[in-house]
């Protein structure tokens, strides 16, 4: 009679091939397809409390001394901004912050010189930025020249290249800005003899620009922000249409130091992340505004972060002190199930992934002073 089970399962599966079935569902499980005797509460209102009790281990301070990599504070042009600023980097244990907010020419000679004039000259690097508007014959030669400009003012990198080079940015002729386009050549090889990083954010989370329905976990957001939809092919190219110009780009440059904003984008995949880092060792990354993804995969994150220890960077993006906690707390506790500081970006909760110490230091420091040798190594540990 063993033969009857199978058949009776080909049989069921073979009835129910009509019905939304999950992975590796043979039958409908309890109260499918029956409907709440409520109206049901819509995305927003639906916030269960948790009745899990667990361990809480708030970090309010980092652990060690640590250089916030994409920081975008305010404008650092007067003593009293500055001031205010570093107050609230010192009590989250913030020893350095670059201002990933690139600024060129005098803008940024006005912020060097205010920064200088303060007592906090060594809490601060400034990074440069790129006109790569209109792109056109020789635009690349100027930009180049600009960049050595600036290096030579007292700028340490490139960046934050925003998403909108290759997105929407458009060259002289009209077109679309392509991230390898041959133009710029000059720049991305004068960065590599200056020896500079070139932080660049390309494209956006791959759900914006796939279709917004209830299958995509970026709803909310989408729905709240009319910006971050890119499902628009004749105005957008597609997500992967834009990591190919990418990766070209960077294996057309192998001398250039590239740091990827965001982990790439890629903190959903990072099997993918890992085989840019083994195949591209001048290839960095830093985890601003990704939080959400290492959280919900502690396991897998961990392990990948202690893989590849050496191509890590902390980054917060915006500047919002309350939320640096949520990154202590994910980076250096076993914490389980605790929230995430912005729900449209994520309805799941967060886990510890309990990094140790030596990892955490390079994160935290180790790897950015890599990346900008004429900070002073003091305030740091060995």
């Amino acid at each position: 009679m063993r033969w009857l089970l199978p058949a009776a399962l080909t049989l069921l599966t073979g009835t129910l091939s009509a019905q939304q079935l999950g992975p590796g569902q043979i039958r409908p499980r309890p109260a499918e397809g029956r409907d709440p005797e409520f109206p049901p509460p819509n995305i927003r209102e639906y916030q269960p409390r948790s009745t899990l009790v667990t361990g809480v281990h708030l970090v309010p301070r980092a652990k060690f001394p640590t250089i916030d990599f994409h920081g975008h504070p305010p404008a650092l042009t007067s003593a009293e901004a500055i001031a205010t600023i570093v107050a609230a980097m010192d009590s989250l244990n913030l020893r350095l912050m670059v201002n990933a907010s690139g600024s060129s020419g005098e803008r940024l000679t006005r912020q060097l010189e205010a920064v200088a004039a303060s007592p906090h000259k060594d809490r601060f690097v400034m990074f440069t930025t790129l006109d790569l508007r209109n792109v056109g014959p020789g635009s690349g030669v100027k930009n180049a020249a600009e960049l050595e400009a600036d290096i030579k003012a007292g700028a340490m990198g490139v960046g934050e290249i925003g998403k909108g080079f290759g997105l929407s940015t458009r060259r002289a002729d009209g077109t679309r800005l392509k991230l390898d386009d041959p133009e710029l050549d000059p720049v991305w090889e004068t960065a590599a003899r200056l020896k500079i990083p070139v932080f660049i954010h390309v494209a956006d989370p791959s759900e914006f620009f796939a279709p917004l329905d209830y299958h995509n976990e970026r709803w909310l957001e989408q729905a709240l922000y009319a910006s971050r939809r890119y499902q628009d092919r004749t105005r957008f190219p597609a997500f992967e249409e834009l990591m190919a110009e990418r990766d070209r780009l960077f294996a057309r440059h192998p001398r250039t130091i590239w740091v990827l904003a965001h982990l790439g984008w890629h903190a959903n995949d990072l099997a993918r992340l890992g085989r840019m880092f083994d195949s591209m060792p001048n290839l960095y990354s830093e985890v601003g505004a990704i939080l959400y993804d290492l959280g919900r995969q502690p396991r897998g994150a961990r392990d990948f972060m202690i893989k590849y220890q050496d191509r890590l960077l902390f980054g917060k993006d915006s500047f919002q002190p309350d939320e640096y906690p949520y990154y202590w707390r994910v980076f250096e506790t076993f914490d389980e199930y605790f929230d995430y500081y912005r729900d449209y970006h994520a309805f799941w909760k967060l886990y510890g992934l309990g990094l140790p110490d030596p990892v955490l230091k390079k994160l935290y420091y180790g790897n950015a002073l890599k990346l900008l040798p004429a900070v002073s190594r003091s305030a740091f540990p060995r």
